[in-house]
């Protein structure tokens, strides 16, 4: 038999540690919304909702949460950060409707110095008022020690002092915070584990922040060294440089922590991650771990080839285990396996010789863009094959836009004809006017009638960005009949361009 497996409690801070980041501030109702997520979606364990006393508008979205949670059997799992001020935050959690406080107090020697101006024992004899004060009220006690990192580096006397006296108390779980973000992983084993195994009955969280870039790893070192419970927030959301970041803390703690078990849900980290990121406008970075847009994305093609034939750039950390899907970027680098990956997807399939003029189509729209996207993909492959089945006798060889503010658009360009160099310039209502007011002239030189315009569409991809692949398909109408041509481009006016010089081929 398998041994049994050592269970971490999370906890999430979004809604209180994570939303002291700077410029974000969630509505009452966008944090119910979260909290309910994180509840019911990810099956976080517990979760800090907001600071006592901070604003009528905490006051209102704890209340909003406190009523959910109670209705829904959650209330125990809803934690609020309240301080050594006599009765004045248990009564303003009372009257939120709360029932679980983290206290927080001073973990270091140097804070308690020059920050309360307090000896220890006076320090330890208000949080035993507020403490027995709580347990009177029927309200669960957790205890913050505040600095707790710098204590354990240049006053380890006072901490353990400070312990001694914490397990006398009523309290359940003791909070660890390297609240700078300044320990090391070393740093981190080593205290964490002095303090285990001391106070081995007692519950330890660990509560790391990111300032170093070290947040994930010291998470995975305080669980090594016997860490009960982890502080953790959405996309690393946090003062300074954050917290430590849920989603990659767990899959960290998946796959290279086996005797360890959590009760979060992998597939609901990334949803959860994008909600936060639309109510914070706390922009997620495209390479942010787990949950960034590029993270699952293959952009080399040999990589891609690698992955057709046997997997070879894949890991453990797979996109289907947090409800995402692998992708192969379009650009300059791209190569054969990488746009048959996507064709793929797209249920596409194209021959060899059509499928070399594709790649090196999206290899010189890479060189002008960084990223072509799959629904950019048969867009390409219309304008492709439709180019296939014209021949190139009318060529654009230069051309100059000009558009500047209460003068009319100008446009002048050079076509070779047949061999023959003409150039002109005109304007126009538009650029593309101009450009058609141009080629008049020269069509008009050589006694040639040009097609009516008689419609004009422009499409993009579905999502598109402002950096979207543009589709401009132009209706023509002669003498004799009525077709389309196609352009595509980034740039409109030149997208409309590029098909009418498909016209002109046709003609």
């Amino acid at each position: 038999m398998s041994p049994a497996k050592r269970s971490v409690e999370i906890m999430d801070t979004t809604l209180r540690d994570g939303e002291q980041t700077s410029g974000v501030s969630f509505s009452a109702s966008e944090k119910l919304t979260i909290a309910q997520l994180l509840l019911t979606e990810v099956k976080v364990d517990r979760i800090e909702i907001a600071s006592a006393r901070v604003s009528e508008g905490e006051f209102d979205a704890v209340k909003k949460i406190t009523k959910w949670a109670k209705a829904n059997g959650f209330l125990n799992k809803v934690e609020v950060l309240t301080f050594v001020d006599g009765d004045v935050s248990i009564q303003w959690m009372q009257e939120a409707g709360a029932k679980v406080m983290n206290l927080l107090t001073k973990g270091s020697l140097n804070h308690l110095t020059h920050q309360l101006k307090k000896k220890p024992e006076q320090h330890f004899a208000d949080i035993k008022e507020v403490l027995a004060l709580a347990k009177k009220k029927g309200i669960e006690a957790n205890i913050y020690l505040e600095d707790w990192s710098n204590g354990m580096r240049h006053s380890p006397e006072y901490v353990y002092q400070y312990l001694d006296f914490l397990t006398t108390q009523p309290i359940k779980r003791i909070m660890l915070p390297d609240t700078l973000g300044i320990l090391t992983p070393e740093e981190v084993k080593e205290f964490i584990s002095a303090i285990v195994q001391r106070y081995p009955d007692v519950h330890f969280d660990f509560h790391a922040h990111n300032d170093y870039d070290l947040g994930t790893a010291n998470v995975l070192e305080g669980v090594k060294a016997g860490a009960h419970g982890l502080h953790l927030t959405i996309n690393g959301m946090g003062e300074r440089a954050g917290n430590a970041p849920l989603a990659s803390a767990i899959a960290v703690l998946n796959d290279f922590m086996p005797g360890i078990k959590t009760n979060v849900v992998e597939k609901s980290l990334y949803s959860v991650s994008k909600l936060v990121e639309t109510f914070s406008g706390f922009r997620i970075p495209v390479n942010k771990p787990v949950v960034g847009e590029n993270v699952f994305t293959q952009t080399a093609g040999i990589h891609a080839d690698g992955d057709k034939k046997n997997k070879l750039y894949f890991s453990d950390l797979m996109p289907e285990r947090f409800g995402r899907q692998r992708k192969y970027a379009l650009g300059k680098t791209s190569g054969k396996a990488n746009i048959e990956n996507n064709l793929a997807q797209l249920g596409i399939q194209l021959s060899d010789q059509d499928l070399k003029k594709v790649t090196q189509r999206i290899i010189e729209l890479g060189d002008r863009k960084e990223v072509v996207t799959q629904a950019d993909l048969p867009y390409i492959i219309s304008d492709v094959l439709d180019s296939n089945t014209i021949e190139d006798k009318v060529r654009i060889e230069n051309y100059a836009l000009v558009h500047a503010k209460n003068l009319n658009p100008s446009v002048t360009i050079k076509v070779s004809l047949a061999g023959e160099l003409f150039e002109e310039q005109a304007q126009g209502d538009g650029q593309y006017d101009a450009f058609m007011n141009a080629l008049k002239k020269i069509y008009k030189q050589k006694k040639i009638d040009l097609p009516v315009l008689t419609d004009y569409a422009v499409r993009i991809p579905p999502g598109g960005k402002s950096d979207a692949l543009c589709e401009t398909v132009i209706t023509w109408k002669n003498q004799t009949r009525e077709f389309k041509t196609r352009g595509l481009d980034s740039d409109q006016t030149v997208s409309a361009i590029k098909a009418t010089v498909k016209m002109l081929n046709i003609i």
